[in-house]
């Protein structure tokens, strides 16, 4: 049998990726800035969904997927048009780290 080499490092005990060539790209930063902004606004959502602070009129697992695919949407906007700050937070915090 024969080792392969991984085509990124990886930390020895955690397996995590230590290659940030990725990181020089500020395409690829404000990408993945935009993403994460998506992802947390995302969640933010959806707990505020699952408060559920008044009884809905019209309650079924059809409207709660409609709700879910209204509210992806609806993060992918605000990510890319109005973001809250928290991706561009990240995008700025690893751009520094990169240099």
């Amino acid at each position: 049998m024969t080792d392969i080499a991984p085509s990124t490092p990886l930390a020895p005990t955690t397996g995590i990726s230590t290659d940030t060539s990725r990181l020089k790209s500020d395409a690829n930063l404000k990408k993945a800035g935009e993403k994460f902004e998506a992802v947390f606004t995302g969640m933010m959502l959806k707990s505020m969904r699952a408060a559920k602070l008044a009884d809905p009129l019209f309650d079924s697992k059809a409207l709660d997927t409609f709700n879910d695919m209204a509210d992806a949407q609806v993060t992918k906007s605000m990510a890319e048009h109005t973001p809250i700050g928290i991706g561009k937070a990240m995008t700025d915090f690893l751009s520094k780290s990169a240099k």
